[in-house]
């Protein structure tokens, strides 16, 4: 039988995984490049690993939600990220359902709801 602890990392990671897309697409409201946007996302309190990162990138890009470049930056190539004008949008609409769903689940969890 699984213990609190399972449970409890195995809901976490629900919780994070759309969590972690909506805080990449907010950060890549201005571009940067894969080291830069996980130094950004750590600083504003919101760990992910390298091997989790890079795969949502190329998913996001994908699915047209970003845009990518390779320039030589400090004498490497490195890929820069952005938000597409379709990513702008759905950013948009994310936001507003994080925000009433946010809300609703604050006012449940306070008794209020």
């Amino acid at each position: 039988m699984p213990t609190d602890t399972d449970i409890f990392e195995s809901l976490r990671q629900e919780l994070r995984r759309g969590s972690l897309i909506l805080a990449v697409l907010g950060s890549l409201r201005a571009e940067h490049y894969g080291y830069t946007l996980r130094k950004a996302l750590a600083e504003a309190g919101v760990e992910i690993e390298e091997g989790a990162l890079y795969p949502m990138l190329r998913r996001l890009e994908a699915q047209g939600l970003l845009t990518s470049q390779w320039r030589e930056e400090a004498k490497r190539n490195k890929r820069f990220y952005r938000l597409s004008d379709q990513g702008r949008s759905v950013l948009a609409l994310l936001t507003t359902e994080w925000r009433a769903l946010g809300g609703a689940v604050d006012d449940i969890l306070k008794g209020e709801g």
